[in-house]
């Protein structure tokens, strides 16, 4: 590592934090991620686990910048007993004990991959949420976010570390997994979707290349420090249009049929998917304007191109 210290990336086998750490590594920053598992991708080493008490003075020595994108993630269908507690262990406990660690090593900057669940589920139409809001985490996955960022924050202020929160919305991009991919797969098939009248609803995304952008960004910006970032793509869209750019992007014909909302609203209550459901007919958006007026930042592809990258890793 180079004499100004390096960036240490959690999570760096995940979604996000394996497109970070590449991002980095080209643009010859000297970074280093944390992996847990037995397979060790280019630039990563053995991290400890966050459930543990663990050491992680080992790879604290030198580093300057943390990024943590390692986490308990949100699953739709948990089976854990006790799944507050179970978040609240990786994504409170051990985000605060590596930060401690952290702070006591000298590290500069903390930067927190979190949600934008800890803003809530939905929005208001012409009301999207903003870093000002008040918290309003609606499941165990966002109030464990909430939970420590509120930590993190009181933490910064008590000894002097920066901390920079980040809250994506629904992150797409190669690699994508879950519903998104479920989605692409459906178009693929051509499976007629029930989303055809759904044009008024508006929904924000990140594709995950400005997504790492902003990261990447807000790792140095002096600006940044101590600030809760919200971050989206360019555009917000309804759920057909999304589907109809998706399927642009597979060169296929999306087959959406104009259901109305209340029908659909029913047949999920019968099949026990309302809450899923509500989130596709629903609006959620993010007003992104405080972030990119305070760092300068604009994100570097548009929506058309992220869903081209998006099939390109599909396809790959």
């Amino acid at each position: 590592m180079n004499s100004v210290g390096f960036t240490l990336v959690t999570g760096a086998s995940g979604f996000v934090g394996a497109a970070l750490l590449a991002r980095l590594l080209r643009d010859g920053v000297a970074a280093r991620g944390a992996v847990r598992g037995t397979l060790l991708p280019p630039g990563c080493v053995h991290g400890p686990s966050l459930e543990d008490a663990a050491d992680w003075s080992l790879l604290l020595r030198g580093c300057k910048t943390i990024v943590h994108a390692a986490a308990r993630v949100h699953v739709m269908r948990d089976t854990t007993t006790e799944p507050l507690a179970a978040y609240r262990a990786v994504n409170v406990a051990g985000t605060l004990s590596l930060a401690r660690q952290a702070a006591a090593a000298g590290v500069r900057r903390f930067v927190f991959l979190s949600s934008i669940k800890v803003n809530g589920e939905h929005t208001a139409p012409g009301r999207p949420f903003t870093a000002e809001d008040d918290p309003a985490p609606q499941d165990a996955y966002a109030l464990s976010k909430a939970e420590a960022e509120a930590a993190l924050l009181e933490l910064a202020a008590d000894n002097g570390m920066e901390v920079v929160v980040i809250r994506p919305p629904l992150v797409y991009g190669p690699g994508v997994k879950a519903n998104f991919l479920a989605m692409m797969h459906a178009l693929q098939r051509g499976l007629p979707l029930p989303l055809g009248a759904m044009t008024c609803n508006r929904r924000s995304l990140v594709a995950l290349d400005n997504l790492v952008d902003l990261i990447v960004c807000s790792i140095g910006h002096p600006a940044a420090a101590n600030r809760v970032l919200l971050v989206k793509d360019g555009e917000d869209l309804s759920s057909a249009d999304l589907l109809r750019r998706t399927a642009a992007a597979l060169q296929v014909k999306a087959r959406l049929l104009p259901v109305p909302s209340w029908a659909l609203m029913a047949g999920a209550t019968l099949l026990g998917k309302r809450p899923a459901m509500a989130r596709l007919c629903g609006n959620l958006q993010v007003d992104d304007s405080a972030t990119r007026q305070l760092l300068g930042w604009q994100p570097p592809i548009d929506v058309d191109e992220g869903l081209r990258r998006t099939v390109a890793g599909l396809r790959r």
